[in-house]
């Protein structure tokens, strides 16, 4: 691939909820600049972007991927996102290596929740945008209702560019609004036609929209436009190109993409209108004089990079892919890696082609590019060089809080699952695993269950290891609410030497739940020894770890050893700590003993109209609601304590009660007392498991 400048490249990520076509329009896109011969088929399994082996069995977008489109001299960088809550992950990264935005929207099922989602990321990091509308070759697939409902959601700045001309039904050819000339699709080419009449009242509206944004570009322009002068094309498309850079007009336009319709003049407006890098602007800090350093993809200031995604692939390896923030790379340029204080050669660049790696010899401020085999390098990594070392800030990425717990189905398997489950966090930052040794599980986090699903599948299908999805336990903790007075006797006799210890204790509150024990002792007259004290504490640090109730951890307990007896032979540190052992058992069951459970701060922001449901259905999960805060965007964060066990499948029923517009965070916060229901039931599990061991044994 040829190398291109920074004033001849375009970034643009296409967002929009799962299913509106982003895939087949990269596919349209690729076929018309002439990558592919043939347009491949999301349904076929034989698309550019979607290679992974789980996007074409499942036929969706499950990781984000980048085409090169090569169109009129220029690159576009097309960057081709899941729509998808569940990978919610690759659209943040992909966002933040993009200068402008293409939501899709499916012209016969008009505007999803994710086309909301993807306004809003775009919203938050100031990108410009265009809408598209696809499928319009389907049957009840209307343009006008599109164009309708996002200037009722989000104003007056939606600018439709073109209109579609059907006849009998069918997509026939489209009106340029800035020239108010028809054209008409004949196989491959387009020819010149004339407005349809039904057409020349909501061209007229569309066009003195435009011309308006055109004229509140200059002083000079608007006084030209109450003068009744008209603009040339010329001064039109500069004055809107400015107003897509900055914002104000959100350009509208549609096409088929199986059709190929619509699809030349959307990447025509893309190289016309949208902003390359050299019109966008980036920071980092240069950390030797600890000064901020405007990068803005300057090509002539020092070179310097930031890794925006990783892909780990079995098959074709490691690339760290890569936005060059200023500077121009070379091959067999030093790099530095500022998060890791690692320098390293590049060796090769590359441009990805989904996951077909291009060579190029080097990479302009702006371009996205990868480099292979980066040993330490991991997504959110700068790099730059040891003269000038500048870090940027990473981007935002979204918390994973849905769990479950996994187990490997063949125990050999551990140490190839857990390099296998490294890699792939690596690759996808909404991945976590968990190591909760307390109650003894692995936990994977992800965005959601489908999420999960998915990487237990990839684990099987490219890592040869499989693992088992199973309810997480709850970290319940043990403690008592009243006092206990005990003693044990431990006496063993066996030839030679036997074992002798006794312990009177008291055991009560000790009021402080992060604790799990204080040791105290009274002793008086040598009744035990000092030096069986440390033992007696032994005995204590070995009995918080299993509760005696249901085994679960035991905090907040006070132990007063105040007396006891020893035998001057017999007596031994092992004997007080197995008395000791013994005395907690049944000192802490006489103590009225009671079962804490962890208790979360729950955050869930809904649009309003759904607050109803929402505070009903946490009164269900035995959910405390504090109160609510209205936020912008006509939604409303309820804020409630919830204990952790009801959180368990929450994130699929938030989404199915709110149609996917719901989000929820939450943190840990405090222990409390579990209802008596659940501690019962905790404590016939514990029982029923000791029975089903001794039954083992």
């Amino acid at each position: 691939m040829k190398v291109y400048t920074t004033d001849k490249i375009r970034n643009v990520v296409l967002l929009g909820h799962g299913g509106s076509g982003k895939t087949s329009l990269v596919e349209a896109m690729a076929y018309l600049s002439g990558i592919t011969s043939r347009m491949g088929k999301v349904s076929d399994g034989n698309t550019l972007s979607d290679y992974g082996k789980e996007e074409q069995k499942r036929q969706f977008s499950i990781s984000t991927s980048v085409i090169p489109i090569e169109w009129e001299d220029m690159k576009i960088n097309v960057i081709d996102t899941p729509g998808y809550f569940d990978f919610v992950g690759e659209a943040e990264e992909a966002v933040s290596a993009a200068g402008a935005a293409i939501i899709v929207v499916n012209g016969k099922a008009g505007i999803e929740v994710g086309t909301i989602k993807a306004w809003e990321i775009c919203e938050k990091y100031k990108l410009p945008r265009f809408i598209y509308v696809s499928n319009m070759d389907v049957d009840n697939a209307s343009f006008r209702q599109v164009v309708e409902d996002m200037t009722a959601l989000f104003g007056k700045k939606m600018a439709p560019f073109h209109l579609p001309i059907r006849e009998n039904e069918k997509f026939v050819g489209y009106i340029n609004v800035i020239t108010e000339s028809g054209n008409r699709w004949q196989g491959k080419d387009v020819v010149p036609c004339d407005v349809p009449q039904y057409s020349e009242a909501n061209l007229q509206i569309c066009r003195d929209t435009l011309m308006e944004a055109v004229a509140e570009t200059s002083e000079e322009f608007m006084e030209r436009y109450f003068g009744g002068e008209t603009f040339s094309e010329a001064e039109i498309r500069a004055a809107l190109r400015t107003n897509v850079c900055d914002g104000s007009i959100v350009p509208m336009t549609m096409g088929s993409n199986v059709l190929c319709q619509g699809i030349y003049t959307l990447l025509d407006d893309i190289v016309k209108y949208m902003p390359s890098p050299e019109n966008r602007q980036v920071a980092g800090i240069n950390l030797k004089t600890n000064e901020i350093y405007h990068a803005d993809y300057d090509f002539s200031k020092a070179k310097s990079a930031y890794i925006w995604k990783t892909i780990v692939d079995p098959f074709i390896g490691k690339y760290s892919l890569i936005k060059v923030n200023s500077g121009v790379l070379k091959t067999d340029d030093m790099i530095y890696n500022i998060d890791r204080d690692i320098e390293e050669k590049v060796g090769k660049l590359y441009v990805m082609q989904g996951n077909k790696p291009l060579e190029v010899s080097e990479l302009h401020a702006g371009d996205i590019g990868a480099l292979a085999k980066l040993t330490a390098a991991r997504t959110g990594n700068s790099l730059a060089t040891k003269a000038t070392p500048i870090k940027f800030g990473k981007f935002e990425i979204s918390t994973p809080y849905t769990y479950m717990r996994y187990k490997p189905k063949n125990k050999a398997d551990i140490d190839k699952i857990s390099q296998a489950l490294q890699k792939m966090t690596h690759e996808d930052l909404t991945l976590k695993v968990v190591n909760d040794s307390e109650n003894r599980q692995m936990l994977l986090y992800g965005m959601g269950d489908q999420h999960l699903e998915i990487i237990v599948n990839r684990l099987l299908n490219e890592y040869k290891v499989e693992v088992e999805l199973a309810r997480p336990k709850v970290a319940y903790r043990e403690t008592i609410k009243k006092n206990s007075d005990v003693e044990y006797k431990y006496k063993k006799q066996s030839g030679g030497h036997g074992q002798y210890g006794h312990v009177k204790m008291r055991f009560l509150p000790a009021g402080d739940l992060e604790t799990p024990y204080v040791f105290e002792q009274e002793v008086v007259g040598g009744a035990v020894p000092k030096n069986f004290f440390p033992a007696v504490e032994k005995g204590l640090q070995e009995s918080v770890l299993k509760g005696p109730m249901a085994a679960y951890p035991v905090v907040g307990v006070k132990a007063v050893l105040y007396d006891g007896s020893y035998h001057p032979v017999d007596s031994s540190e092992m004997a007080f700590k197995m008395a000791t052992i013994q005395a907690f058992k049944k000192g802490f069951m006489e103590a009225h003993p009671v079962l804490l459970e962890p208790i979360a701060a729950l955050k869930v922001t809904v649009p309003d109209a759904y607050t109803g449901d929402i505070m009903g259905d946490l009164n269900k999960r035995r959910g405390r609601v504090l109160g609510m805060n209205p936020v912008a965007g006509g939604k409303q964060i309820i804020e409630a304590d919830i204990p952790m066990s009801s959180l368990f499948g929450y994130c699929t029923d938030l989404r199915s009660m709110t149609g996917g517009r719901g989000e929820y965070s939450y943190e840990f916060v405090r222990y409390e007392q579990a209802p008596s229901d659940v501690q019962e039931k905790e404590v016939a599990a514990r029982a029923a498991k000791v029975a089903e061991n001794q039954k083992d044994e």
